[in-house]
């Protein structure tokens, strides 16, 4: 998912309310139709496509529009894209970006139409992941340096008889085919097209106790699920991802951030303010993805449940 190696691939522009695991929609070229009113109470917020982003979007929507009074529109658009339409004015706030630096360096401080907005609280992290129950039959399978003893047991009709490295949508950032090659492995990167597609491959594997090796991140409901066991990559160093096609290391553990347009962060009012402050745990954020993701709740009715069950959290994001 989302880092600085992205690959992006702009579908036509939808507006849509939160959904879970879909395609995402490019915005630099067509604009909210409530985006950038002149100071009206209304606020978009562009949610990326991964059911962590909708939980943040889910809450923030809630509270906006219950607590303190604004109309929300919410737009599912790709990460770079989010920049891009951050920057023109088309969403007003991007609330979980996972490190995008030369978008940030554009924008944020040189263009300055982008500003910081804060921490979420919530820190990200990527990986390649076994089922735990793997683990069980072989320990030392979470090492890579012995993966490719193991690569049979990942093969599928899509990995060209190779082992199947498991990746979700092709517009998420991944180091894996670098990865893979740097590292002499003797896997193939299949992409399963989308959170929701991956998901399901992930579960049905499960189900029947078979071997997988997957791209996946934290945080994630879906560990809650299906218990995992990462798989010690190289340490992460600083500079070690400098150069893409020479990646040969684990990637970092990101702080996750929160950005507004930066006319919108000052002449947004309370809407802008509470955005800044608003900030929560990964326990916080999994809860609400529960809920929408595995117990099917809408993201309106997920959001009003985790409302009601933690004011002392949200109170103290209100101006």
């Amino acid at each position: 998912m989302r880092r600085r190696l992205l690959t992006t691939i702009p579908v036509a522009l939808a507006v849509l309310g939160l959904t879970t695991g879909c395609g995402a929609a490019d915005m630099t070229k067509q604009a909210s139709p409530f985006a950038h009113t002149g100071g009206g109470k209304s606020v978009t917020l562009s949610v990326q496509s991964w059911v962590g982003a909708e939980s943040n979007v889910a809450v923030a929507q809630y509270l906006l529009e219950h607590k303190l009074g604004y109309r929300v529109d919410t737009v599912q658009v790709d990460e770079v894209p989010a920049w891009d339409a951050l920057s023109q004015g088309r969403v007003d706030a991007l609330l979980e970006d996972w490190g995008h630096p030369d978008q940030e360096k554009r924008y944020v401080d040189e263009k300055r139409t982008i500003t910081r907005a804060g921490d979420l609280g919530v820190t990200g992290h990527i990986g390649w992941f076994v089922p735990t129950y793997l683990v069980k039959q072989h320990p030392d399978i979470t090492d890579w340096r012995n993966l490719n003893k193991y690569a049979s047991l990942f093969r599928t009709a899509e990995s060209g008889g190779k082992g199947q490295l498991m990746d979700g949508s092709p517009s998420y950032v991944t180091n894996d085919k670098a990865l893979v090659k740097n590292l002499k492995l003797d896997y193939q990167v299949v992409f399963a097209g989308s959170e929701a597609a991956q998901i399901t491959q992930m579960k049905q594997f499960a189900k029947e106790k078979k071997p997988f090796l997957t791209y996946w991140y934290s945080p994630q409901w879906l560990f809650k699920k299906v218990p995992m066991t990462e798989v010690k990559l190289p340490p992460y160093k600083n500079g070690c991802d400098a150069d893409a096609a020479k990646i040969a290391c684990a990637y970092p553990r990101t702080p996750l951030q929160k950005y507004l347009n930066a006319d919108f962060a000052r002449s947004g009012g309370k809407a802008a303010e509470f955005l800044k402050r608003f900030r929560w745990t990964t326990d916080d954020q999994n809860e609400v993805s529960l809920l929408i993701a595995q117990d099917k709740l809408s993201p309106a009715e997920a959001a009003k449940k985790w409302v009601d069950s933690h004011p002392a959290v949200w109170k103290k994001w209100l101006p």
